[in-house]
């Protein structure tokens, strides 16, 4: 069931970030947030807030969109740890944060919302690969997996 797509939705009034790939039931984004560079979001496009609204297969494949952003920042990453949210707090659509979180990196071991431990002058320096790359590399997962654009 489609439901109607709020216009104070910044998720439904537009693409949250940098679109890496889409389905016609979501898409996945990467972020712009300095601090963070391999901060990626994984957006149900319908307008839903929680998980459970979905249909089994429906989770499932978000679920699996999830997993292989994961698998990509981990793989060409190596990150301390991949942290993954589905708050929605402050914007009640679904959708996944995918977080390469570093040792070094300014919050860690703390949320990327929380207060920060240590200045980082350049959070790009803790990536392996460059922006450009990560992204094309979690394009092709995706277009492996799911024939996706």
């Amino acid at each position: 069931m489609t439901r109607p797509q709020p216009s104070n939705c910044p998720l439904c009034t537009g693409a949250g970030g940098v679109l890496i790939a889409s389905s016609p039931l979501w898409r996945v984004i990467r972020a712009e947030d300095a601090a963070f560079p391999a901060f990626y979001r994984v957006v149900w496009n319908e307008h839903v807030a929680e998980l459970s609204t979905l249909s089994s297969v429906q989770r499932t494949e978000c679920m699996d969109v999830v997993c292989a952003v994961e698998q990509v920042l981990i793989s060409a990453l190596q990150p301390t740890k991949i942290n993954l949210a589905a708050l929605g707090n402050v914007v009640p659509h679904l959708h996944w944060h995918v977080i390469a979180r570093f040792e070094a990196d300014s919050h860690f071991p703390q949320p990327i919302w929380g207060v920060p431990q240590r200045t980082q002058p350049d959070a790009s320096s803790l990536l392996k690969i460059g922006l450009t790359e990560l992204d094309a590399r979690v394009r092709a997962a995706l277009q492996h997996v799911f024939q996706c654009a």
